[in-house]
């Protein structure tokens, strides 16, 4: 009998490395594919996607919720990740908009049109459900209270200039089942002093995003520096957009903004309380 126990716990530990094992050859893999263009690899350098991946506990079967997912840098790793065994979600901005005197709305609706068309390709991104999330809620299509992860990259700024961010993550918050996380990365402000932070469009003070998902009802886990960049001072003409991959300011020392790279991001997970 104990001779059996032992050989089911030897057999339980391999099996759990072996899976251990294929997540993290397949993540490599999948970074490698050739349906990511070498422009997008070469963002790995200041994205770290393998160490954000596994600093927010993302598992193959998981149902994961991309909010906003712009042209799908992120998306083009995490739905082949979960192809498989998981889920991708993503909550993109109306098509509706494409004839609106909004050029703005006109410019959003685009994105969205050209990310669907990117992510149709089921052999490479599986099967992708997709939300419409405007005006801090859901228009159409509100996932299940069932996800296990939901990612915001980048967009947290734009909420806030919208005056809408609060209402943003009580959203979301309502579809993260208790015990998911809540990942985050944004552009992150110079802190200053206990009260005050100093930088240009585009970013905010890390305090100030924490202070806000507590206030939504999340609970701080843990922050990283994943994608920490001390090369960036933070106080240029057009804010972070002068950064690449937007580089605003056009041929206006480009090769300065070059060296600098992307933008110092702040990298936090939350957690939705049990009960």
């Amino acid at each position: 009998m104990a001779m059996r126990i032992g050989l089911r716990l030897v057999l339980v530990v391999i099996a759990l490395m072996s899976s251990t094992g294929t997540s993290a050859n397949g993540l490599t893999s999948i970074l490698e594919g050739a349906h990511r263009s070498e422009e997008n690899k070469a963002r790995d350098l200041y994205r770290h996607p393998k160490q954000v991946i596994e600093f927010l506990k993302i598992k193959p079967h998981h149902t994961l919720l991309e909010v906003w997912p712009g042209s799908g840098w992120y998306s083009e790793i995490l739905a082949p990740y979960l192809k498989s065994r998981g889920q991708y979600y993503a909550a993109i901005f109306s098509l509706d908009n494409l004839n609106s005197d909004d050029k703005q709305a006109v410019f959003w609706s685009k994105v969205s049109q050209k990310y669907q068309e990117k992510m149709s390709d089921e052999a490479i991104y599986g099967d992708v459900s997709y939300s419409i999330f405007d005006n801090a809620k859901f228009i159409s299509s509100k996932p299940e209270p069932k996800m296990d992860v939901i990612f915001i990259a980048r967009t947290l700024h734009v909420w806030d200039e919208r005056g809408e961010m609060q209402d943003a993550l009580k959203a979301l918050f309502e579809v993260l089942k208790p015990g998911g996380t809540l990942g985050i990365i944004q552009h992150r402000a110079d802190t200053i002093s206990e009260f005050a932070s100093r930088a240009g469009e585009g970013y905010m003070d890390q305090r100030y995003v924490i202070d806000a998902a507590l206030k939504a009802g999340f609970i701080l886990d843990k922050s990283s520096e994943i994608n920490h960049n001390p090369k960036d001072t933070k106080d240029y003409p057009k804010g972070v957009y002068a950064l690449p991959p937007t580089l605003a300011m056009g041929s206006l020392d480009k090769e300065k903004y070059l060296a600098i790279g992307e933008s110092d991001r702040m990298t936090l997970r939350f957690i939705k309380p049990n009960g």
